[in-house]
């Protein structure tokens, strides 16, 4: 088996894993919503509680900062051993996806992501790079759901509709940047995914709140969703910011013009805008929320489009989707 038939074998393999982890993961989201909607307690283990500062008030009260680790005490919607068990697929998944990323760029001897089924396996693998990484920080192990189903619709449509078998890149893209500049628009588009899932997640669980008539608890749930949506934009916006100017100085090397707002071009600059606007409204106490969670929503939106509406349905210069 050559480079190129053993990319193609462990993307396949990857989408069977994805989908397993997106099975397993969709049955916990279930068992915790039959738990609490029946008002028993699920068989599920609760992590302890690791206290994180300790700090002694005026009165002589302790206030014991419990961090992060406090989400969920409940047990009937606390994550057990299927949540777990769909992370652990996901891991796997990946490392299958990142095997076929790694033999893909053997097999054409370059970086893998000349064309748009390279770009949609590597980002599938990014999604779920992004989610193992950040999970680490937050507790979010149940949008397992929407990062395995993402995963999975991104590597199928790969596999089905965008396939390219192995060629030589055009002689636009035959250049040391590519490496640079996409590198860069992959990790941070990775980050925006996950961002923009948490942001969803959270803009659901804020409306259910209002519609119950509960009062957001600054420690729970929903506030953990858009400290990690905030938190994940933070570290992606620069590197997006970079993508951007790497972009501009390709341009000048192949085209003799810095920026000429190609359809492309254009929709990067939307993009970052719209993140732009997003940290601006976090940074403003009137504008955090729902309403700056809508930021991260649009200015995901508007990336989608910017690497698959302009690639296959706008004519430009980046007009080579390779489909």
């Amino acid at each position: 088996m050559n480079a190129a038939s053993l990319s193609d074998a462990l993307a396949a393999a990857a989408i069977a894993a994805y989908a397993a982890a997106f099975i397993v993961s969709a049955a916990d989201l279930a068992r915790s919503r039959v738990a609490a909607w029946a008002g028993a307690p699920a068989a599920v283990r609760v992590p302890a509680l690791r206290p994180r500062t300790v700090a002694v008030e005026p009165g002589g009260g302790v206030d014991v900062d419990l961090g992060m680790a406090a989400l969920n005490q409940d047990s009937r919607t606390a994550p057990g051993r299927l949540a777990g068990g769909a992370v652990a697929l996901l891991a796997v998944a990946c490392a299958l996806n990142i095997g076929s990323v790694i033999t893909r760029g053997i097999a054409a001897e370059r970086a893998p992501w000349g064309n748009m089924y390279e770009f949609a396996l590597v980002g599938a693998a990014s999604i779920v790079v992004a989610f193992l990484i950040a999970r680490r920080r937050f507790p979010i192990d149940r949008l397992s759901v929407g990062v395995a189903g993402l995963a999975l619709v991104v590597l199928g449509l790969a596999v089905t509709v965008l396939y390219a078998p192995v060629d030589a890149l055009i002689p636009v893209l035959n250049s040391y940047w590519l490496a640079i500049h996409v590198a860069a628009a992959i990790v941070a588009g990775g980050a925006f995914t996950i961002a923009a899932i948490a942001s969803l997640a959270f803009l659901y669980r804020r409306w259910r709140e209002r519609r119950r008539g509960e009062t957001p608890d600054p420690s729970g749930t929903t506030a953990v969703l858009e400290r990690a949506s905030y938190g994940l934009v933070v570290f992606a916006f620069p590197i997006w910011t970079f993508a951007v100017m790497a972009g501009a100085v390709w341009a000048e090397a192949a085209w003799g013009r810095y920026w000429g707002w190609d359809p492309k071009e254009t929709w990067a600059f939307i993009t970052w805008v719209l993140y732009a606007a997003y940290l601006h409204a976090q940074a403003t106490a009137g504008w955090r929320g729902a309403r700056a969670a809508w930021f991260s929503v649009f200015g995901y939106a508007a990336f989608l489009f910017n690497f698959v509406g302009v690639n296959i349905w706008i004519p430009g210069l980046h007009s080579y989707a390779g489909v």
